[in-house]
């Protein structure tokens, strides 16, 4: 496993802050810039390593971060479940085979999910209010939803906050505020599978974790906090973090177009 400096282990810890931020303020966003952060910003340059590593982080980020929206009573407790459980099944099969994928490649493709997601939140209209849903036809397509989620989400080893909040609003028709807050079991249900499939192979970096968490937990606290009361103005700071990572994706093609030689 490779070493890290201390000028790292503090970048590690920024990042970590920046994730957990992200994800307690908009339910995403820092789960995916948590693989680029390790690889560009750190300057870690296992694909694989990066990706359970990352996935670990996030996991446990997301439950830590899950507590103050708990109290806040922001969690809708039962399709916040109900999402969780089969979209982990989803992201278990989907780290099986993302962690045998080529690495660059594997990179690749995250690049293009990240333009994918940056765009889908700059067309969200996330204050138009739909009506809740209920009964079967909700579980129905909830099962089907998340675990087409939790698929993507191990294979590219996200937390998958940004695809997890829309799909939710989709198959309940709750609020964007109990969307962000019950999307964090499922981000931490599928990181924690993913996290588990990239362990049993070796492929965890276990002291990046724990300070990409301990960083986590710092930004998520900050963040929960002020998500609860910007209200309207979140949908700006989405379209913000949509732009974010639209300039990282970018990026990350330019660099893997050049090493695939395409």
């Amino acid at each position: 496993m490779e070493q890290i400096s201390l000028v790292q282990q503090l970048l590690v810890v920024l990042s970590g802050v920046i994730v957990g931020f992200s994800l307690g303020l908009i339910g995403g966003g820092g789960s995916i810039l948590a693989v680029p952060l390790l690889l560009y910003v750190v300057g870690y340059h296992n694909p694989h390593v990066v990706i359970g590593t990352t996935a670990l982080a996030v996991a446990l980020t997301a439950f830590i971060n899950l507590i103050p929206h708990w109290r806040a009573g922001n969690v809708l407790w039962k399709p916040a479940i109900l999402f969780a459980i089969p979209g982990a099944l989803g992201a278990t099969l989907g780290a099986q085979i993302g962690k045998i994928f080529p690495g660059k490649e594997l990179l690749f493709l995250f690049a293009l999910l990240m333009i994918g997601v940056a765009v889908s939140m700059l067309r969200r209209n996330s204050s138009a209010q739909k009506p809740v849903r209920e009964g079967r036809a909700m579980v129905v397509a909830l099962v089907l939803v998340s675990f087409g989620v939790g698929l993507l989400s191990g294979f590219f080893g996200i937390g998958g906050g940004f695809l997890i909040v829309p799909g939710l609003i989709f198959t309940t028709g709750m609020p964007i505020l109990n969307a962000v807050a019950s999307s964090l079991v499922s981000v931490g249900a599928f990181g924690t599978m993913t996290a588990i499939t990239y362990a049993s192979a070796g492929l965890v970096h276990w002291l990046i974790a724990f300070e990409y968490i301990g960083g986590g937990v710092i930004g998520g606290l900050a963040g929960a906090r002020l998500a609860t009361h910007l209200g309207a103005k979140k949908k700006a700071l989405s379209r913000l973090f949509a732009g974010v990572i639209l300039v990282v994706a970018i990026y990350m093609l330019a660099v893997n177009i050049t090493a695939l030689h395409l």
